[in-house]
């Protein structure tokens, strides 16, 4: 089944719904404690809250755990210079073991982002965001994980990621999402594919 199909449509969004509720109200008291980590370890508000690009290249607020100072340039992080100067004291093993995606949770219930799709690019990322609309990614809603964040997540260059994003295009089901999901914990437990 594909993303056009409408059944498959609602039960990736029935889906996402009920599981980004309970992990909500699982992970409720984490989601405090590392709000209150922030705050104390660093100036700035708990939550930074970047412009992405959603599902038709409609511009959305997406929140992270902030981990970086507030005087960080707003551009992805692989493209700063010295990235470990920028970092929060606790912004780097937030990073590492994945915490400060959590807030996520909130784009998902809202119906920003799913958990399984395309990462939402940046803003000002306009070659990606073009190749991704000339291929009909920018159709799909994008994810807190992704086919591209398994196979090689910041270290892929634009051409590359935007085929992965193809490839799940053309091959998403809620099946091949369960697998997404699974390799994605598999690669946060192992901290594979994290530059910072």
């Amino acid at each position: 089944m594909g993303r056009d199909d409408p059944k498959d449509a609602d039960m990736k969004k029935i889906f996402d719904l009920l599981l980004s509720f309970c992990l909500i109200m699982v992970l409720s008291v984490p989601i405090f404690i590392i709000a209150v980590l922030v705050k104390l370890t660093s100036n700035g508000p708990v939550l930074y809250w970047s412009d992405r690009v959603g599902m038709g290249n409609k511009i959305f607020k997406m929140p992270k755990f902030r981990t970086m100072r507030i005087d960080t340039p707003a551009v992805a992080t692989h493209l700063l210079k010295d990235t470990d100067t920028y970092l929060t004291p606790i912004g780097s093993f937030l990073r590492k073991t994945s915490l400060d995606e959590l807030p996520q949770l909130w784009s998902v219930l809202r119906g920003d982002m799913s958990f399984v799709g395309p990462r939402p690019a940046l803003f000002n990322q306009e070659d990606l965001i073009a190749l991704r609309t000339a291929k009909g990614v920018h159709r799909l809603i994008p994810g807190i994980t992704g086919w591209a964040q398994i196979n090689g997540r910041d270290d892929l260059p634009i051409p590359v990621k935007v085929a992965f994003d193809v490839h799940y295009l053309e091959h998403c089901s809620l099946m091949f999402d369960m697998k997404i999901l699974f390799l994605t914990l598999v690669k946060v437990l192992r901290r594979e594919g994290v530059t910072h």
